[in-house]
């Protein structure tokens, strides 16, 4: 009898193990699909995605590093669309060297080209009053900042990662 328990008790267990261990592979695809966007790289690490930095990210596509501020180390990209979703843990400002301010919201969205983050949602820069930023692009040693008008700026104040100061609102 403890033999036949034995037996029926293994196979039991071996059965449960494998439903499991098999069902592994869905789970990381729904938590994957229900975890908001800064953890989400972590999902695709255990499922063997690699994700690239984001400042190389920036300069494979032509731009400075330092557009956004440093610890917006996650984010999403479309290959297909080209659409980049990056995230911020507060909404912050980032002052440049060149005295310009860009302020965040904590998810930044646009369109990633060779030179160019266009239809950006989540970025607003000070010209007198805050004022949401549509486009940057680069061009040689000028980085063009398109905020309701275009201004030009040197591209040299943009290369350096820098910290975000945290503010109370976007």
């Amino acid at each position: 009898m403890d033999q036949v328990m034995g037996k029926v008790g293994s196979y039991w267990f071996n059965q449960k193990a494998s439903k499991e261990i098999g069902s592994v592979g869905d789970d990381l695809n729904s938590i994957s699909n229900s975890i908001e966007g800064g953890a989400k790289w972590l999902v695709n690490k255990i499922k063997g995605k690699m994700q690239k930095p984001l400042p190389e990210l920036l300069q494979e596509y032509d731009l400075p590093v330092g557009i956004f501020p440093r610890d917006a180390t996650n984010y999403e990209f479309n290959e297909e669309t080209k659409k980049l979703t990056v995230y911020i843990t507060s909404v912050c400002e980032v002052g440049y060297k060149d005295s310009s301010v860009l302020r965040f919201s904590t998810t930044v969205t646009g369109y990633l080209e060779k030179g160019k983050l266009a239809e950006i949602d989540g970025m607003k820069t000070k010209v007198m009053i805050w004022v949401k930023v549509t486009s940057i692009s680069s061009e040689g040693s000028k980085l063009q900042v398109t905020a309701g008008l275009k201004k030009t700026r040197s591209r040299e104040a943009y290369e350096v990662l820098r910290d975000g100061v945290t503010v109370d609102k976007f």
